[in-house]
């Protein structure tokens, strides 16, 4: 049996070793408190017709086509309103059909024609749908207007084309500008300053209908 000064140096030993285990293991709180190093983003060379002009862009594989046309292209016309493709305020015309831009990838869109508010028309030569837009006061405080004509264009377009909508009563006949077809195709558009019944009656001028 060990004597008590025999048995006090070994637990003396090995709380030295405990110790000395320890401070080899141990991160310098230095090296802890360092963040790991970000690997770069994944980049890509970006093609597009926008407005009628061709585009060529670097951008993170990540950048949807509304934040390409406002921050790299400083189309500012289109709006980032809900960001979540609740509202329509980004409403864009890509290869002739109309867009929520913020739900859309700028890489998904290589070779594409894009149109914005401002390829539609300028002040000294509005498109038609801008024109009707001011005659018959289809917006309060703007934010939402970009969107709202962009879809409004691509509405009337999709209604001569023939293509149905949810209420479109006979699918076997082409569909009509009606009121109730141009608000339901506009449902996705968001106006909340509620001038619905103006930007209604806008499009039926523009479409040569009654709203």
């Amino acid at each position: 049996m060990n004597s008590p000064g025999e048995a006090g140096m070994s637990r003396r030993g090995v709380l030295v070793g405990t110790a000395a285990s320890a401070a080899l293991t141990a991160v310098p709180v230095a090296d802890a408190q360092t963040p790991a190093a970000k690997a770069p983003p994944a980049m890509a060379t970006v093609s597009l017709e926008v407005n009628g002009k061709r585009q060529s862009l670097e951008l993170d594989t990540r950048t949807t086509l509304l934040d390409a046309l406002r921050e790299h292209l400083h189309l500012t016309g289109t709006k980032k309103g809900c960001d979540h493709g609740q509202c329509g305020a980004c409403t864009v015309i890509v290869e002739g059909k109309r867009i929520n831009s913020c739900l859309s990838l700028a890489v998904m869109h290589q070779g594409d024609k894009v149109t914005t508010i401002e390829g539609l028309g300028t002040p000294d030569h509005l498109h038609p749908m801008q024109a009707a837009f001011i005659k018959h006061d289809g917006y309060q405080c703007g934010y939402c207007t970009p969107g709202q004509i962009c879809s409004a264009v691509a509405v009337l377009d999709e209604i001569k084309a023939g293509v149905p909508s949810h209420v479109t009563g006979d699918l076997s006949a082409r569909p009509q500008p009606t009121n109730i077809e141009m608000r339901e195709r506009m449902s996705g558009n968001i106006c909340r300053c509620g001038a619905y019944s103006n930007i209604a009656e806008a499009m039926a001028d523009v479409a040569g209908t009654r709203a």
